[in-house]
């Protein structure tokens, strides 16, 4: 029993470290996989990507998303601010962007 109260304490304890640490933890939790997703994909399997994309709607999720970005600026800048930079890297290295 002192074990489960512990462990359940512990846990409460990073939880609320990483919330501390992360004013938006969702918002680097996404955004830390995108660029993840960027550095580790090669150019081919990003203009595949991009090619089975155009024309299809967005997700429930990416809309969701949106939808928050639009309403929340300091979070919107955030996430940019995150993302921005690797994503145009790896963008112009492909021969996405001029």
């Amino acid at each position: 029993m002192k074990k489960r109260v512990l462990w359940s304490c512990s846990a409460a304890a990073l939880l609320l470290v990483g919330v501390a640490f992360a004013q938006y933890p969702v918002l680097d939790m996404v955004a830390d996989k995108l660029v993840q997703h960027y550095q580790q994909a090669s150019c081919e399997q990003l203009w595949e990507e991009r090619a089975m994309k155009q024309g299809r709607p967005k997700s429930d999720r990416e809309q969701e998303m949106i939808r928050i970005l639009h309403e929340d600026a300091q979070m919107r800048a955030m996430f940019i601010n995150r993302v921005a930079a690797p994503i145009a890297n790896k963008e112009f290295e492909c021969g996405m962007i001029p």
